[in-house]
Parts: structure tokens; C-alpha cells; sequence
């Protein structure tokens, strides 16, 4: 009887097809997670005008949108490795695909914030589950790379919807915005039949055969015979799985990425709420408001190719770190200058320091977290990031009421930065699972730089 490794199958495949199709559906999932996220700030101004709302209530709004994410991180990081991944996507997709169109039949703050809420349990649920799938399918010479890739999509739909709410906003207003979200519904039968289920999953519940199925598409020159067995995952110890992220010497690690995801949730949804508010206030028209947010999200897409790619040098603390500084020396120096080509630029590397640096963390988390608690590492990870989701867009708006100078404001947000460089700084990597799957569960870890992402 010949046993096998799944794990190992996928880690030596060469990218074909069966990779192509899975990265194609799971970076469409996220261009329509990020369009969904950033119409909202696209249609602040104008939802302030018709509603006659303030700063603050409009903040709050989005705050609530971001509690229902970091909810639906919680909730199916925990449940998907119950039911499985495969449908935790599906079931995510279209709780997002209906509650956002439905936000565009509001007529009214509290009806859009409750459809808003649950759209954000889908987005909130459909990140950490689409990271995971990626991660554990990805040939391991290139994971990184492709798990960043992926949350490309992310910046992809944001400046999808800066661009259509430049184009739309000013004849047929916001709320046609809201309805092209729900495109994913059609091709729903296709995603299912085109995304697969989990081998850790399917080898828990003692799937053989669709493994073997799944696996002659990962590995087409694969033989796998009747007498083929596959080696059986570790079984899962008793406890919360939340405690586990803490065992093993990964609690620093754990609080750390925690504290880091917090400061990038930060950014992202300070910007994407309030970036075209505060380039008003600082003397910019709302047309060129709306080319900034595309700019920023063409920064994060360059950035996380750019840097993502360096991480299978360097390792991710040497590049996420630096682009924390940098984006913290761009945010401040943003508000000071009226040169639309330098703004531009510095708007680019904003960009790259906030969804491109989150983009970056995604690979570095989901791989440093054994399969049997990915999903709820990365969940875990991102839901408490979500609560800066939830903090910033109030803050900020509380921050406009007090008539501060535009380079004061984005230097108080440029604070996250700092904060969440420090917090990678101090991420403990020789307690990673990928150190561990290299030394044998006892060495500390290398000092080979193509350890150091998981390579």
C-alpha cells in the first residue's frame, strides 16, 4: 500500500490549468470584494448632500459596514473549517452580490447601513477563505507571488469603482453604483464548478476520490492507482482553535500580525472612505478626487507585484517594513504640496503601503500558520484588522469636524503606519509553520534568505 502527501503533490506542481482557472476565479471573487469596499467612499459626498448627513454619521456608516466584515471573518474562518472552504466562498459571494445592490434601493441612512452590514458579513467571510484556497494550492516556488497576485483583484475593483463613479455620478447618481455589484450572481454555477474543495478538508472527511480527481488536475502526469492511500492529516487537538494561534511560541507572533492587520484596516479605510473629502478640503475637485483613489489602487496593484515578488528574496519583514515607512513619509508629505504629478506620486505609494503592504501580509500570515488552522489564522488576523476598518472611518470624520489643517489630518493617519512597522518588526519568523516544515520541528530558523517566505 503506497501512502502519499497531497501537500507535497501541490507544493512540486508545475503552474497549469487547473492553477490558471483557480487564480482567474479567485481574483475575480476579490475585484468584486474591493468594488463593493470603495463605492461607498466614491458616494460619501454625495450621500451628505442628499441625506443631509454629517461627517460623523457618514463615518459611522462605514464603520458599521466594516464591523459586518470583520463579523464575517470571525464566523466563516471558524465555519469553513467545518463545512469547507468551497462553500464558504459561494455562500460569501452571494450574500455580497445581493445586499450590495439592495443598498441601491435605499432611501433612507439606517436601510443602507443594515443592507451595508450584512453585505460586509460576505466580504468580510470571502477573504480569509479565498486566501487560504490559494495558499494551499499554489506550487510553493511561487506562492507567495500568487497569493499576492490574487488580492490584486482588490485594488483592480476599487479602481473599477472610482472610475464608474467618475463616469456615472454625475447623470444618473449613486445608486446604479450599487446594482452592478450584483454581476457575480450570474456567473455563481460557474464559480462553484470551477473552484475546488480543500484536499485538507476532503481528508478529514475521508474524500479519496475527489482528492484523486482534484489532484490529476493539479499534476496531469500524475498516476494514482487503487492502491494508493493518502498520508492522513493531524488530527485537530481539543480547544478553541483561536486558543491554538497562541500555543507553539506564536503568541507574539499572533498579537503582533494582529496589531499590524489593525493599522492597515486603518489606512485602507481611511482612504477609501475619506480620501475623496479630504483631497476637497485640500483644494481638489471631486472629478480629480475620484482619478486619486484609481491612482492610490494602481500604486497598491504595482506595489504588490513589485514587492511581493522581492518577498521570495528578501523575506516579508525586510519588504514590508520599509514600505510602512515609506507610506507614512508619503501620507504626511501629501496634504503640503498642490503639484498634482508629485501628489499623484505620492498618492502611488500610499497605495503600495496600505493594500499593497495588507496584499504582502496576506502571503506572510496564511503561510506561516499550519493547514489545519489557516482559515482561522487569517480570519482571526483579519477580523481584528477589520476593527481599524471600524475605527478609522469615524475617527477620520470626527478628525474633519475639528477644522485642522489638510497636512495635519494626513499626518495623524500616517501614525498607522509607524505602529504597524513596529508591530512586523517584532513577528517571531523561526516559530512559522514553514520553518518548522524545513528543520524538522526543532531547529531555530535559518538565516537563508529563501526560508524566510516559505520557498
Amino acid at each position: 500500500m503506497k501512502v502519499v502527501s497531497t501537500s507535497q503533490i501541490i507544493d512540486n506542481s508545475r503552474f497549469n490549468r487547473f492553477h490558471l482557472s483557480l487564480i482567474f476565479w479567485c481574483f475575480f471573487i476579490i475585484i468584486i470584494d474591493g468594488y463593493d469596499v470603495v463605492i461607498y467612499g466614491s458616494v460619501v459626498p454625495s450621500l451628505i448632500d442628499e441625506w443631509s448627513i454629517s461627517s460623523v454619521t457618514a463615518g459611522a456608516i462605514g464603520s458599521y459596514a466594516a464591523a459586518g466584515t470583520a463579523i464575517g471573518a470571525v464566523i466563516f474562518g471558524l465555519w469553513a473549517d467545518k463545512i469547507g472552504r468551497k462553500k464558504v466562498i459561494l455562500l460569501c459571494t452571494t450574500l455580497f452580490s445581493v445586499f450590495t445592490p439592495l443598498a441601491g434601493f435605499a432611501n433612507d441612512p439606517v436601510t443602507f447601513s443594515i443592507f451595508r452590514v450584512i453585505a460586509g458579513l460576505g466580504l468580510g467571510g470571502v477573504m480569509p477563505n479565498v486566501i487560504a484556497l490559494t495558499t494551499e494550492y499554489a506550487p510553493k516556488r511561487m506562492r507567495s507571488a500568487i497569493v499576492s497576485f490574487v488580492f490584486c483583484g482588490y485594488s483592480l475593483g476599487a479602481i473599477a469603482a472610482a472610475l464608474i463613479s467618475k463616469s456615472l455620478l454625475p447623470t444618473m447618481g449613486w445608486k446604479p453604483i450599487f446594482w452592478i455589484a450584483s454581476v457575480p450572481l450570474l456567473l455563481l454555477p460557474v464559480i462553484a464548478k470551477a473552484i475546488p474543495e480543500s484536499t485538507n478538508f476532503l481528508l478529514t472527511n475521508g474524500r479519496e476520490k475527489q482528492i484523486k480527481s482534484i489532484l490529476k488536475e493539479v499534476d496531469p502526469q500524475l498516476e494514482l492507482g487503487k492502491q494508493v492511500h493518502f498520508e492522513k492529516i493531524k488530527s485537530k487537538e481539543k480547544g478553541s482553535p483561536l486558543v491554538k494561534l497562541f500555543e507553539q511560541k506564536r503568541a507574539m507572533s499572533t498579537i503582533m500580525f494582529w496589531i499590524s492587520c489593525f493599522c492597515c484596516f486603518v489606512l485602507i479605510y481611511a482612504m477609501n472612505t475619506w480620501l475623496p473629502k479630504l483631497l476637497l478640503q485640500a483644494g481638489y475637485s471631486l472629478s480629480s478626487s475620484l482619478v486619486f483613489v484609481a491612482v492610490m489602487n494602481v500604486g497598491a496593484i504595482v506595489g504588490t507585484i513589485v514587492f511581493g515578488r522581492l518577498t521570495d528574496k528578501w523575506g516579508f519583514k525586510k519588504v514590508m517594513i520599509p514600505l510602512y515607512v515609506l507610506g507614512g513619509v508619503a501620507l504626511s508629505a501629501i496634504g503640503l504640496t498642490k503639484n498634482p504629478i508629485f501628489a499623484y506620486a505620492l498618492i502611488g505609494i500610499i497605495g503600495a503601503a496600505s493594500v499593497g503592504v495588507q496584499n504582502i501580509s496576506n502571503a506572510f500570515v496564511s503561510q506561516y500558520y499550519p493547514p489545519s488552522m489557516r482559515s482561522t489564522g487569517v480570519g482571526a488576523t483579519m477580523a481584528f484588522g477589520r476593527v481599524g476598518g471600524i475605527f478609522a472611518p469615524t475617527f477620520v470624520g470626527v478628525l474633519l469636524t475639528m477644522n485642522l489643517p489638510a497636512e495635519m489630518n494626513f499626518t495623524v493617519i500616517a501614525m498607522a503606519s509607524v505602529v504597524g512597522g513596529i508591530a512586523i518588526f517584532f513577528v517571531q519568523e523561526q516559530y512559522a509553520h514553514y520553518s518548522h516544515e524545513l528543520n524538522g520541528h526543532t531547529e531555530s530558523y535559518p538565516k537563508n534568505k529563501k526560508v524566510a517566505h516559505g520557498s
